[in-house]
């Protein structure tokens, strides 16, 4: 009756920007012999339109077809259903999985409305993202002036980071290992031949943790990472090899124990603890100054800050601010740490900021959940839209990969998929962060193929390590996520040592330093073969994706663009899998795996083929029918 997915029922589909006419088509069947059909758009505040469909003829003997224009004029986020008068009464046609009708029901099929003249810069497209964390990737060994005496550093390199909490149950987070900003300009030539384009950098500036979510100093480089100036030269060597760096932006809080705050009175300036006449007091929510405070998720070594207070809006996002500050000394992107608790004004503030310094700079926010209809704190957000966030962590396609290869129904990870290739812009999409694993995450070897931690705690994770055999399968695993992961719209992002099969459960057990001399070099060669294709496929860029099949323990799906389709099929099961394959691509090259004697894919493996088309090559539907091909598909 009805299917979103299909420019036979929706003309264009996915989201659209505003003043984008949609024709809209539904297939009735006769015997209900309908009367009148209507279309109703809804926001969350109740309707906005309500309008006529058309009769415009009979498909066959047995069905009938109804149709009609909209024009959404403004921005937005809109819900959609259709109303028909039959000779039973009013029925409503809702949504089901599959972006198909059902009649009756009260699910709405959405509709995202983004600004018109909004584009996300093209540098970052077809690339592919390494995330560091900056700590534990490699130390040069340099040197280092004015760290503070209170640094904990571990003699060895691939000893355990500290964990167990000290008397007054707190784990402080103060071991350090060393890596610094020389350490990975001297990996990357490591990192090109990964085929790395842009590097995700975990926060850099001055902290008093190995994390440093808990910054001091906005405007300074950690002394243990380095200086302004190695900064600069990083910044600097990588964009003469191609490779763009992103910054981790943390706005939501400071550190207590920062030039801002003050708690524990390192620095010789009165911050918001010493001096209710201190510049940066009004940043701060005090209930009892000044030792009660509004704080990030109860965390008192992480004071909240109000965003939208004229004075800190200025320090970060004015024109000499740390927004534009940090782009103008190399830095061509920002990462937004937990942009749900960021207001929409601070996040319009950043992105004009950002643009303003550099059209080409990139901002993209931390978003766990479908970003297109994300409600924080009671307000629905309105990230995609246009003049906040370029694009957002990718999780919901994480969920995907790791849940299809650990078993999970592939129709379910496919809809994952496709609902996220239906909500978000197409210049949200060309540059989605697909991430498997992330310093907030279980690494994703061990989330494949390692016993669940569940709601274990760090006494068992620290000791729990995979089995040879869960080990050797989780390569395997990892193999075929990576190819998902690559070949999916948007961009791949690699946390550090996942490409070498580095295991973990949660913080700090997901953050141990990269084993350099022990790699497993198997997996290794086989993410340098993901980026050679990614560079060598141009219809991984911003190409179309279309599902080919999702059932059983198979998934496969084709990418087409710039004259160019490629097939990727995976098997995650233990038993061969028939996979379909339309004769024209006889004449295809085959770029990963290979089928079996009886034309099947073997258990645990993947194919990836690609071949040359010509727009007229091209097989098209039918324009007024939909084929017995869609409707399966």
């Amino acid at each position: 009756m009805f299917n979103s997915r299909s420019s036979i029922y929706r003309c264009p589909t996915g989201a659209v920007a505003d003043g984008t006419n949609i024709h809209f088509k539904i297939n009735l069947p006769r015997n209900l012999r309908v009367s009148a059909a209507s279309l109703i758009v809804e926001n969350d505040a109740g309707p906005v339109y309500r309008g006529d469909l058309y009769w415009c003829g009979q498909q066959d003997a047995f069905n009938e077809w109804w149709e009609c224009d909209y024009t959404p004029e403004k921005t937005g986020l809109f819900f959609y259903y259709f109303e028909i008068i039959s000779w039973r009464g009013p029925i409503r046609l809702s949504r089901v999985m599959g972006g198909e009708a059902v009649l009756g029901g009260c699910e709405r099929w959405q509709l995202t409305v983004y600004r018109h003249d909004y584009v996300s810069p093209d540098w970052l497209a077809g690339g592919i993202l390494y995330q560091i964390f900056p700590d534990r990737f490699f130390s040069s060994g340099t040197e280092k002036a004015g760290v503070p005496e209170d640094r904990h550093f571990h003699e060895g390199w691939l000893e355990e980071p500290e964990w167990r909490p000290n008397e007054r149950g707190e784990v402080l987070n103060k071991d350090f290992f060393g890596g610094d900003l020389r350490g990975i300009e001297e990996k990357l030539p490591y990192l090109k031949k990964l085929g790395v384009t842009c590097l995700y950098l975990n926060p850099i500036f001055e902290s008093h943790s190995n994390h440093r979510y808990d910054t001091a100093d906005y405007s300074r480089i950690d002394p243990v990472l380095g200086t302004e100036e190695d900064f600069c030269r990083l910044a600097e060597k990588a964009r003469a090899l191609g490779i763009r760096l992103m910054l981790d932006g943390v706005f939501s809080h400071t550190g207590s124990d920062s030039v801002y705050f003050n708690k524990e009175g390192r620095y010789p300036s009165a911050g918001a603890c010493q001096s209710q006449d201190s510049p940066y007091y009004s940043w701060y929510t005090y209930h009892h100054w000044p030792d009660r405070y509004d704080c990030w998720w109860g965390f008192p070594t992480l004071p909240n800050v109000t965003e939208t207070n004229p004075s800190f809006n200025a320090y970060i996002n004015g024109e000499n601010g740390i927004c534009r500050t940090w782009l103008r000394r190399g830095a061509s992107a920002w990462r937004l740490d937990v942009a749900d608790e960021l207001p929409d004004e601070f996040l319009d503030n950043m992105n004009a900021a950002a643009k303003a310094e550099d059209p080409e700079a990139v901002v993209l926010g931390e978003v766990w959940e479908d970003a297109s209809n994300k409600s924080a704190y009671g307000v629905r957000r309105r990230y995609l839209l246009g003049g906040q966030l370029d694009s957002v962590m990718n999780y919901p396609f994480r969920d995907a990969i790791l849940g299809f290869l650990r078993g999970s129904n592939p129709a379910d990870m496919m809809e994952i998929i496709l609902n996220v290739l239906e909500n978000y812009p197409p210049h949200v999409i060309r540059i989605l962060m697909n991430h498997i694993g992330t310093h907030d995450t279980d690494r994703a070897i061990t989330a494949l193929a390692g016993e669940p931690a569940g709601n274990r705690g760090r006494d068992w994770q620290s000791v729990t390590h995979m089995t040879p055999e869960q080990y050797n399968r989780g390569i395997t695993l990892m193999k075929l996520a990576a190819v998902m992961q690559y070949t999916l719209p948007g961009v791949p992002c690699v946390y550090y040592g996942d490409e070498v099969g580095v295991q973990g459960y949660r913080d700090p057990f997901n953050r141990t330093c990269y084993p350099w001399g022990q790699e497993n070099k198997e997996l290794l060669d086989w993410y340098q073969r993901l980026g050679a294709l990614r560079s060598s496929c141009p219809c991984l860029r911003e190409g179309s994706f279309e599902p080919l099949m999702a059932y059983g323990h198979t998934i496969s799906f084709l990418r087409r663009g710039a004259g160019q389709e490629l097939m990727v099929a995976v098997n995650q099961g233990d038993t061969p899998s028939q996979i379909p394959v339309a004769p024209w691509w006889k004449n295809s090259y085959t770029l990963i795996g290979t089928l079996d004697e009886n034309g099947c894919l073997p258990p645990l493996s993947c194919l990836v083929r690609v071949r040359s088309v010509k727009e007229e090559d091209i097989p098209q539907p039918p324009e007024d029918t939909p084929s017995e091909k869609d409707e399966n598909i």
